[in-house]
């Protein structure tokens, strides 16, 4: 992420007063919600319910994690192959069909929409971002994995992103 793309996202960070709990956190996210869908409104995005569903449902999309390294040997989402958040060249879909139902996420679903953004460009059809992605998910008690076991930690980014994940499932330093 950019030096910019992350002063704005600390920005509405706290200029809508995002706190730990109750109103400050559905705030918080509500302004997110609305700058990814400001920045990128050509990206469609795919709810949380609707990927578990997709899941439940044997149905496999291909689930690209759009975070660092480090984020991602957290914890991750079953299955997920991390792309790096500034690919604009993709070889690692080569050979998947341009109408793969793909899903991407990241922390909050800012630098998964973008890269949603360039697939969609490069001609992947059915790519979606995970709406509030690794964190709402998170957040909603479903699972996440390290190593191929269910684990309740999730990275937190930075401080002030971290504040959208409920405290209990931050890790306290990457791993």
């Amino acid at each position: 992420m950019s030096i910019l793309s992350r002063w704005l996202l600390g920005t509405v960070l706290a200029l809508f007063g995002i706190g730990s709990t109750g109103c400050g956190r559905d705030l918080g996210w509500s302004a997110v919600d609305r700058l990814i869908a400001r920045s990128f409104p050509a990206v469609p995005q795919l709810s949380t319910d609707s990927l578990a569903a997709l899941l439940a449902d044997s149905t496999r999309p291909l689930l690209l994690d759009v975070r660092t390294p480090e984020e991602y040997r957290v914890s991750h989402l079953p299955g997920a192959r991390r792309i790096d958040p500034e690919a604009t060249a993709f070889p690692m879909l080569a050979g998947v069909p341009k109408d793969t139902l793909i899903v991407a996420y990241c922390s909050v679903g800012y630098r998964s929409a973008g890269l949603v953004e360039r697939l969609r460009k490069a001609g992947f059809t059915n790519a979606h971002n995970l709406k509030g992605s690794i964190f709402r998910w998170a957040n909603e008690g479903r699972p996440v994995y390290r190593n191929g076991v269910a684990v309740r930690q999730v990275h937190p980014y930075d401080a002030a992103w971290g504040r959208l994940l409920d405290a209990s499932l931050r890790a306290r330093a990457p791993q």
